[in-house]
């Protein structure tokens, strides 16, 4: 009988041990979060996805929900990325190949010590922080007054 509880006792505590790793073990997301990039490379980093995001929040002073749509997901606390619902977000898509457009055929030759191309032209060249650009009419130039030509002999 001695031996009975002795063998009990293991079990337990090998059960207790068993349940307390499994508990504070971090388990793996079941799903990742869904993508859906149409510009961007498919193969963006997680990290250099987030630098491009942080650049357009920046350059049109927005947080992420202005072009993401809440999820429906009550859990979750971001936005669903992946989901196209906001128009903002296929605004977006045309800026961005706008942009690439305006760069490649005007600034191709800006490029950096290593041969890349920098774009001259960003969000923030006409957002400036802002989510719709300001519309600035240029200046009227300004009008002097001639004087009338000398009325022609005839």
């Amino acid at each position: 009988m001695h031996r009975y509880k002795k063998i009990m006792i293991f079990l337990s505590l090998a059960a207790f041990m068993f349940i307390g790793i499994a508990a504070t073990t971090p388990q793996d997301d079941p799903k990742p979060p869904k993508r859906n990039l149409k510009i961007l490379p498919k193969d963006i980093s997680k990290e250099d996805l987030h630098k491009v995001m942080e650049g357009y929040s920046d350059a049109l002073g927005v947080k992420c929900n202005f072009c993401h749509a809440p999820s429906k997901d009550p859990n979750q606390k971001w936005p669903d990325f992946a989901s196209d619902e906001k128009p903002e977000k296929n605004i977006a898509r045309k800026m961005m190949k706008m942009t690439a457009k305006i760069n490649k055929k005007y600034f191709s030759f800006n490029k950096n010590p290593q041969g890349e191309m920098v774009p001259s032209v960003t969000c923030g060249t006409c957002h400036h922080g802002s989510q719709h650009p300001e519309f600035k009419a240029p200046p009227h130039e300004e009008h002097h007054e001639h004087p009338a030509p000398p009325p022609a002999n005839n």
